[in-house]
This record gives structure tokens, C-alpha cells and sequence, in this order.
């Protein structure tokens, strides 16, 4: 694998294990269900559902060299991603997220993503020495960023010259997390891909709905904004524009853990192809919907 990448995934990446049952849980709830593992991380989730739409993306991540890290290369290579610009760690593990979903969605999640956190800024050397950019010459094509990284690592990242030409797409990990991402807010190039909670956490205040988090992110100075509220209307916010919303399609809810980066992915893809907002909003819907249904397959 030579060619350039379409895309670079930069984030999370990890092994998802996942605990499912049909019944609505409580906490301390015992219940029969399912658990699984597979990859998972926002920047692998992404990663994953652009080689679906025919994309390449590439991973910029840290993974440690135990048998877990090598096995989540090659399950990554797999699905046609390009691992070629990750950073191996000798003395870091690879991550691991659990999380435990019931018929009324996310019950509890705990993200060990701490080998990321202390890579810093060696996951983007590729970007420095010449791979994939230079300062002079930086990348000038989509990033997919995640809110797993530091907050003094997306803070260098919102004023660095290596990401002063990228299409920034941006995501929060988790509503916890969600403040990280102020710094990105007044990039130029960045998009923001946030829920309404996390909407909310960014602007300091409750919004009552998509349109109005969308409003109220423009206003601290964000580009362009994507705000989704479950099965409740998302909303499309881009500056010097009217907020457009869209509801979702009415689907069975039979998994939630990789809904907002498939949203995410699959927005990304349609305005590469052309779309406008209101298209590029439905097709994202759409793709998340058919993710949470269960028709696409993890």
C-alpha cells in the first residue's frame, strides 16, 4: 500500500467490548445478554465506516506492541485501513473500552484510552517529517479528529501549521470529555460533530433542541456545526447561513455504541460527493439509523 490516503483518522483506536441485552437496564441491573469484542475507538469507527462508502482512510493512533495491538492491526488492515503512519508504543498497552447497553441505550461506559493520551504528540510525526505533510507543506485534504486526545494536544492542533490547510471534521469521545474541543471551535476549517449535551457543555448553557445548539455554537465563533439529539431532530448549522434540521428515520434501537461516528463518517462522504447540506444531512440519518437498526454489520 503506496498510495496517499483519502482521509487520516487521528484518535482513538482500540478493542471495544461490549455488553448487550433486550431488557431495559438499571444500574446494578444483572441480566443475560451478549458480550462481544471487536475494534472500536471514534477515529477506527470512522475509519471503518468510510471503507465502506469506498474510501481509504489511514489511522494516526497509538497501539502498543502486545498480541492485542497486533491483532487490532491486522483486524484494521482487514478492513482496508491504512496503518502504515500509527505509532507503535514499546511500553504502552493498547486500549480497551467497555460499555454496557440495555433496550434504553447506553447504561455505563468506562474508556481506558491512557496509552493515547501519554503518545501526546508523537501520533502526528507523519504529518511533520515529510509522510504525509511538512510545516511548509502541510496536509491539505479531511481529518477526522476525535476528542480522545489531550486537551493541550487538541489545543496545539487548533493553531498548528501542520492542520492550517485540512478540512477538520471533528467529534467529541463522550459528553465528559466535550470541553476539550473549545480551542477548535474558531478554526476555520472545522466542522463539529457534537450531540445536544455536549453541545451545551461547549457554550456553557441547556438547549431545548438541535437548531438552537446549533445557533448557539455559531455564535461562540464555530464554522460549521452538526447536532444531533437521538431520534429527535439534528441540525446543520454553517456561518452566514440558516440552521437547517432534519428528524431522523423512526427505526428499532438495537445497539448505540458507534451511531455518532457513523453519523459522522457518512456526512463526511456525501459532502465529498457533492451533496448540499439539506442531502448531506438526510444521507447522514440515513446511515446512522440502518447502524442502530442492526443493518449494518459491525
Amino acid at each position: 500500500m503506496d498510495k496517499t490516503p483519502d482521509i487520516l483518522c487521528i484518535g482513538s483506536v482500540l478493542w471495544d467490548i461490549i455488553g448487550r441485552a433486550p431488557l431495559h437496564m438499571r444500574p446494578g441491573a444483572d441480566v443475560p445478554g451478549r458480550i462481544i469484542r471487536l475494534p472500536g475507538g471514534v477515529a477506527m469507527n470512522i475509519a471503518m465506516t468510510l471503507t465502506r462508502f469506498g474510501l481509504r482512510p489511514a489511522i494516526l493512533t497509538a497501539i502498543g506492541r502486545d498480541p492485542q495491538g497486533t491483532e487490532l492491526i491486522g483486524a484494521a488492515e482487514l478492513h482496508g485501513i491504512d496503518c502504515r503512519f500509527l505509532y507503535r508504543s514499546d511500553d504502552l498497552p493498547t486500549d480497551r473500552y467497555m460499555a454496557i447497553e440495555g433496550a434504553n441505550g447506553l447504561v455505563a461506559a468506562v474508556a481506558d484510552a491512557h496509552s493515547l493520551e501519554a503518545a501526546g504528540d508523537k501520533i502526528l510525526r507523519p504529518l511533520a517529517d515529510g509522510r504525509l505533510g511538512t510545516p511548509h507543506a502541510p496536509w491539505n485534504g479531511p481529518v477526522a479528529l476525535d476528542g480522545n486526545l489531550t486537551e493541550a494536544l487538541l489545543a496545539e492542533i487548533a493553531r498548528s501549521p501542520l492542520f492550517a490547510r485540512a478540512d477538520l471534521r471533528v467529534a467529541p469521545a463522550s459528553p465528559g470529555k466535550a470541553a476539550r474541543l473549545t480551542p477548535l471551535l474558531a478554526h476555520p476549517g472545522a466542522t463539529l460533530y457534537v450531540n445536544l449535551e455536549e453541545a451545551g457543555i461547549l457554550c456553557g448553557t441547556d438547549f431545548p433542541d438541535a437548531t438552537a445548539a446549533a445557533e448557539g455554537l455559531l455564535a461562540r465563533g464555530a464554522a460549521h456545526v452538526l447536532v444531533t439529539d437521538g431520534g429527535r431532530a439534528a441540525a446543520d448549522g454553517t456561518r452566514g447561513a440558516e440552521v437547517i434540521c432534519r428528524a431522523p428515520p423512526t427505526v428499532l434501537v438495537t445497539r448505540v455504541t458507534g451511531a455518532g461516528d457513523t453519523f459522522m463518517a457518512a456526512h463526511l462522504v456525501a459532502e465529498r460527493a457533492g451533496l448540499g447540506r439539506e442531502a448531506a444531512l438526510a444521507r447522514a440519518l440515513e446511515a446512522a439509523a440502518r447502524y442502530v437498526s442492526g443493518d449494518i454489520a459491525t
